[in-house]
């Protein structure tokens, strides 16, 4: 076996939705009953899934796409590449507005946002096209 034929295939975008959609069936939701998940690819090919988590105080809730993000910047990802969003609504699940301005954080140039609904069908939206003229500071640490 040459070592190209041993090198990682890359995820396509139909498995990163069905890694979020695993992710779903573990949300924590018993207050909205909205389940969601998120699995995304950093800049290093890793991969890094999680689902909502609700709270009897509301505003501890944590969403699918934070989860996720968190637990890759937790890892040591410092850019996400690509992130699979999926939720329990028949039309595709964009992030609210909090996670748009973590993944403006996050987002490597080439980011894609990958909207899908449970069956797989999804929109695809650039970091831009998300939270335009977003806040971020003129140079990241």
């Amino acid at each position: 076996m040459t070592a190209d034929a041993k090198k990682k295939m890359p995820i396509t975008d139909a498995e990163l939705i069905r890694l979020a959609n695993q992710a779903k069936e573990m949300a924590y939701a018993p207050y909205s009953r909205f389940h969601v998940g998120a699995a995304l690819i950093d800049d290093q090919d890793r991969v890094f899934t999680g689902c909502n988590i609700e709270n009897a105080s509301y505003g501890a809730t944590n969403c699918a796409e934070r989860t996720a993000i968190f637990k890759a910047v937790s890892e040591g990802a410092r850019q996400i590449r690509k992130l699979a969003v999926v939720c329990d609504q028949e039309t595709p699940c964009v992030p609210c507005g909090i996670c748009r301005q973590i993944i403006a954080e996050f987002a490597a140039a080439d980011f894609e946002l990958l909207a899908a609904d449970p069956s797989g069908h999804f929109k695809r939206y650039s970091q831009e096209a998300l939270l335009p003229d977003a806040f971020v500071l003129p140079t990241k640490p």
